[in-house]
């Protein structure tokens, strides 16, 4: 999350210069696709951790075992999707960057900001395969062992019957003082 924000806040913040006119451009090599797409995939990650965040909160608090299945498998789809897009990101803006010439750069201004967002876009790439691999471990973790079943959402509820009963707690069945128990062999009902 740290790293999205100082992806986009620093292209915000000073990736856009002004060279001898008031029309503001990009720093990455007069591209403002490259300013666009570092800010945008910079958002956009910044919400998809919080969202993330927030469901790693409540997810012991999920009781359906598909809804738990879903959340895992989103993870891992949106980390690897989101590694793959900083990845392009690191590529696109490290490529624009080594076209900009210092001549379009009066003062070298916006320089440290773009290679901070080429820095960032490099260690976002490693944090979100970082959590792609996560994802996979919790997934096939969570095939093998109780991250998708509900045993433990019935802590404090009594246990339901396992077939293996205590007979010493039960009650004798109703008229045992009639039965004959030292006899053997076939009797004749009394009629």
């Amino acid at each position: 999350m740290i790293f999205s924000i100082v992806v986009f806040a620093s292209i915000v913040n000073e990736g856009y210069v002004n060279k001898e006119s008031n029309h503001l451009y990009c720093v990455f090599n007069h591209n403002n696709n490259a300013c666009n797409y570092g800010i945008t995939i910079g958002i956009i990650a910044f919400f998809i951790c919080i969202m993330f965040f927030t469901l790693d909160l409540y997810f012991p608090q999920i009781s359906s075992v598909k809804d738990r299945k879903y959340v895992v498998l989103g993870d891992l789809g949106f980390s690897g999707l989101w590694a793959f897009l900083w990845f392009v990101g690191f590529c696109f803006l490290a490529n624009q960057w080594q076209f900009t010439s210092s001549d379009d750069l009066p003062l070298h201004q916006g320089a440290d900001a773009a290679r901070a967002a080429i820095t960032f876009s490099f260690f976002s790439i490693l944090s979100w395969a970082g959590l792609t691999l996560k994802a996979w471990q919790r997934y096939h973790l969570g095939a093998d062992s109780s991250l998708f079943s509900q045993d433990q959402l019935d802590v404090g509820h009594p246990p339901y019957s396992t077939g293996v009963e205590n007979t010493e707690t039960f009650q004798s069945p109703p008229f045992a003082e009639n039965l004959d128990t030292t006899s053997k062999g076939y009797q004749m009902p009394p009629y």
